[in-house]
């Protein structure tokens, strides 16, 4: 089983073949940056006509058990999240609508601080708001998975706490491995995987050792030992590739509607787009060298299987219906 835990490509039928090629069963993908909750739902109907129009190739999911039907019919499950908590804009009411549309995941924040709590990029880190604790209630009562992944460190070891039900990081690597601003502090890790959480790791080359010049032994060779620190059931796989995206859609994700100014995040003005991918991952038909690479650095079958999609199927089917009572 083979699932993606974040992906924001530039969705077209040669990437929807592309999964298929890859034989990639799930996945995560964004449909929501900055978006209020009437452009969400507009993102929703265009994946609705997408799923129309390739039906042979890609479907909706919203339980885990959509993913046993994508794999015997030769399709990918397309579950959907948010990496802001705009769409909810200051309703708390729209959590559950929003989930009865298909939402699976939404992060409290995007770098900035937000209504729930603060972002990575933020100088102050003063944890989950008041607003925040009542949100994630609401997610947990629903079953939509808290997301940390742009989060800072105070904010999701509180939101870890609070939450009754395992959170997610579904993009991220250890900063001790790449010490970018969005990559996670031990303690971090620790808190999200201690209570059942997920970690999944990031191919992002601003996320990587050595950027795009990376090598798939250094990249398995880091999971292979945040499975000895945290345990390789709590690990998985969230690509972040954004797959044929124009530059234009990297300055929408960091600046959205909330400055007047180019924010270039963990680029710089001389490499503001996309940085290139390393060259064992280009695309979604390279998953099978992520999985070689963790046999090649010593990792057992259960393990690796259980990194490359199984964990993320446990915790899928474990957090997305309603809280048991």
């Amino acid at each position: 089983m083979l699932i993606d835990g974040l992906q924001y490509a530039n969705w077209s039928e040669k990437i929807f073949r592309q999964l298929r090629e890859g034989g990639v069963d799930a996945i995560h993908v964004t449909i929501a940056y900055h978006e209020n909750f009437r452009e969400t739902v507009l993102n929703f109907e265009k994946w609705n006509r997408w799923f129309e129009q390739y039906p042979d190739l890609i479907m909706k999911g919203r339980w885990a058990s959509d993913i046993d039907i994508a794999r015997e019919t030769g399709r990918t499950a397309v579950f959907f999240g948010f990496q802001n908590p705009s769409p909810i804009e200051d309703d708390i009411g729209l959590v559950e609508i929003l989930h009865d549309l298909g939402a699976r995941f939404m992060q409290l924040t995007y770098n900035n601080q937000s209504l729930l709590a603060t972002g990575c990029y933020e100088a102050e880190d003063t944890g989950i708001t008041r607003m925040g604790k009542q949100v994630i209630k609401e997610m947990n009562r629903v079953g939509l998975v808290i997301d940390m992944s742009h989060s800072a460190d105070r904010s999701t070891i509180e939101a870890a706490d609070i939450s009754d039900r395992p959170i997610a990081i579904t993009h991220a690597n250890p900063h001790e491995w790449s010490p970018a601003l969005r990559n996670k502090r031990e303690d971090v890790i620790r808190a999200v995987t201690e209570k059942g959480g997920m970690l999944g790791f990031s191919v992002y080359p601003h996320h990587l050792k050595d950027k795009s010049d990376c090598t798939l032994e250094s990249f398995c060779e880091m999971i292979a030992r945040a499975a000895d620190k945290y345990g390789a059931q709590h690990l998985g796989i969230g690509t972040d590739l954004c797959q044929d995206q124009p530059d234009s859609v990297v300055e929408w994700m960091r600046v959205g509607r909330w400055t007047k100014e180019i924010d270039y995040g963990e680029g710089s003005a001389s490499n503001a787009g996309f940085p290139p991918m390393p060259p064992w991952f280009r695309d979604n038909r390279d998953f099978g060298n992520i999985e070689a690479g963790l046999h090649a650095v010593g990792m057992n079958a259960g393990e690796v299987s259980g990194i490359m999609g199984g964990n993320w199927y446990r915790f899928f089917a474990e957090n997305f219906g309603p809280q048991k009572p």
